[in-house]
C-alpha cells in the first residue's frame, strides 16, 4: 500500500504539489501543526533527491568550472541587481519591492533538485547550482542586501555558512549511507518510491509555511493579491532570463538554469533575517512558494514537447 502510495505521488507529483500548497491557506489548522516539520522535510527533500541523482553525471561538472562559475555568477550576482534596476524602474509598494530583490538575492532552492527530476530536467545541474549557490550564499547575500537595499542580515557569513553546510552536507552523507547499504539495482527499481518520499516531504514544506498566510488573507486581500501577482511575474522573468541567458548550454541545461533562476530559497532568507524582518517581507516569501509549486505543473507538457519533440 505505501508503495503504491508513493507511486502515485511520484506520477503525479507536479499536479498534487500544485494543489497542495493551496492546502496550508485552506485548512490553517494543518499549517500551523506541520510547522515544526519545516526544516525536517528539507533535509528529507535533499536526501530523497541525492538518492536518486545521477553522481556521474554530477562529477561530470567538476570538470567544466567554467560552466559553474559563469552559471553561478549570473545567478548570484548579476540577477539580484538586475532585478533591482526593474524593481527601481516599475516601483512595486515599497516592502514588495525589497522582497523581489532579496528573492533574486537567495540562492537556488534545494527542492530544484526534486523538479528537475519530476521535469526530465538536468537534475545533476540543478544541484550543483543549488549546492554551490547555497555554500557561497553567506559571502553574496548580506553585501548585496546591504548595497540595494540597506539591509543588514543578522547573521554572520560564518553561522550562516555553518548552519547551511550542517544542512547540505548532512543530507549528502546520509545519501551516500543509503547508497552505499542498498545495492544500485534496488535503488534503480525503487525510482519512482524515492520520488514520491520527496513529493510527499514537498507537500508537508508547502503546507506548513502557509502557517499565518490565510489570515494575512483575510485581513489585507489586495496587499497579498499584489504580492502573488508579483510572485508570479518575478518567477516568470527570472526563470526565462536565466534561460535565455544560458541557451548557449544547450536546451535541456538552459530550462534547468532558468528554473535555479526563478525559484529561490527564501526559507533561508527568513534565517538569516532571523526575526527582524519586515512583516511584509516575510509574507511575499510564504506566498512566494505559490508559483514555485504551482508553475511546474502548468510548465510539465511545454517540456515533454521541448524536450521530446517526437
Amino acid at each position: 500500500m505505501l508503495s503504491r502510495i508513493l507511486v502515485f505521488l511520484s506520477t503525479h507529483g507536479t499536479w498534487i504539489l500544485a494543489g497542495g500548497v493551496f492546502l496550508g491557506l485552506a485548512w490553517p489548522q494543518a499549517a500551523r501543526v506541520m510547522g515544526p516539520m519545516l526544516a525536517p522535510s528539507v533535509f528529507l527533500i535533499l536526501t530523497a533527491s541525492l538518492v536518486r541523482l545521477d553522481w556521474q553525471a554530477t562529477l561530470g561538472y567538476a570538470r567544466r568550472p567554467l560552466v559553474i562559475v559563469l552559471t553561478l555568477v549570473g545567478l548570484m550576482g548579476l540577477a539580484p541587481v538586475a532585478t533591482a534596476l526593474v524593481v527601481a524602474l516599475t516601483e512595486p509598494p515599497p516592502g514588495l519591492a525589497g522582497a523581489i530583490v532579496l528573492m533574486a538575492a537567495a540562492p537556488p532552492v534545494m527542492a530544484a533538485i526534486a523538479f528537475s527530476l519530476l521535469l526530465d530536467l538536468d537534475a545533476s545541474l540543478a544541484m550543483v547550482l543549488s549546492f554551490v549557490g547555497t555554500l557561497v550564499a553567506p559571502l553574496t547575500v548580506p553585501p548585496i542586501a546591504l548595497a540595494l537595499l540597506g539591509i543588514e542580515l543578522k547573521v554572520g557569513a560564518g553561522e550562516l555558512m555553518l548552519r547551511l553546510a550542517i544542512v547540505a552536507f548532512g543530507a549528502a552523507a546520509a545519501a551516500a549511507t543509503i547508497r552505499r547499504l542498498v545495492r544500485r539495482e534496488t535503488l534503480r527499481r525503487l525510482s519512482r518510491e524515492i520520488d514520491g518520499v520527496a513529493v510527499a516531504m514537498l507537500l508537508v514544506f508547502a503546507v506548513a509555511i502557509m502557517d499565518g498566510v490565510a489570515a494575512a488573507i483575510a485581513e489585507r486581500p489586495g496587499f497579498v493579491a499584489t504580492a502573488t501577482g508579483l510572485a508570479f511575474a518575478a518567477n516568470i522573468a527570472l526563470q526565462a532570463a536565466g534561460a535565455a541567458a544560458f541557451c548557449w548550454l544547450g536546451l535541456r541545461q538552459a530550462l534547468t538554469v532558468g528554473l535555479a533562476c526563478g525559484n529561490r530559497n527564501m526559507g533561508l532568507l527568513l534565517a538569516a533575517l532571523a526575526g527582524t524582518a519586515d512583516f511584509d517581507i516575510v509574507l511575499f516569501f510564504a506566498i512566494g512558494q505559490i508559483p514555485m509549486y504551482v508553475l511546474p505543473a502548468l510548465q510539465r507538457p511545454f517540456y515533454r514537447r521541448a524536450l521530446h519533440p517526437s
